[in-house]
């Protein structure tokens, strides 16, 4: 599989917007472990390979141990590994990532905000439709990840 075309030269102003959103998820207030754990979660739902190795890595270089990584995929199954705000997060991303299929439950709001805060969860959501956003970047243009280039 070979890159598409490079969306980074074509679109630097849409980039660069992108950029800055991902700015304000930073500043948030979320947790940075937190939001990384969404991103590759929603990377995963999405098979979005570069994005998949871009996290993994960040998530590696933040300290997270391997056996959390290896379970992220199937983190309801993983007992206590995932505190209360991580499973809650992501359980969110899930069902906000695949909105066609969930409507976003109220049980799903519910459950969320017994866990957020108003504006933690909005800003958690502005972070679960930015990682979408550069997935389908990624995936459409076929960005190649980091581990296939150093090969």
């Amino acid at each position: 599989m070979s890159k598409r075309l490079d969306y980074n030269q074509i679109a630097p102003a849409g980039v660069k917007a992108l950029g800055g959103l991902y700015g304000y998820v930073i500043q948030s207030g979320l947790s940075p472990t937190l939001v990384e754990l969404v991103y590759l979660r929603i990377s995963q739902i999405n098979n979005c390979a570069y994005c998949l190795d871009m996290h993994t890595r960040d998530l590696l270089r933040k300290g997270l141990k391997i056996e959390k990584l290896a379970l992220v995929q199937a983190w309801k199954e993983a007992g206590n590994l995932f505190d209360e705000r991580e499973r809650a997060a992501l359980a969110w991303a899930e069902t906000v990532t695949r909105v066609a299929e969930t409507n976003v439950p109220d049980e799903a709001y519910q459950a969320a905000r017994t866990v957020f805060d108003e504006r933690e969860l909005v800003d958690l959501t502005i972070a679960i439709g930015l990682m979408n956003a550069y997935n389908r970047l990624a995936i459409s243009f076929r960005n190649t990840p980091q581990a296939a280039l150093e090969k």
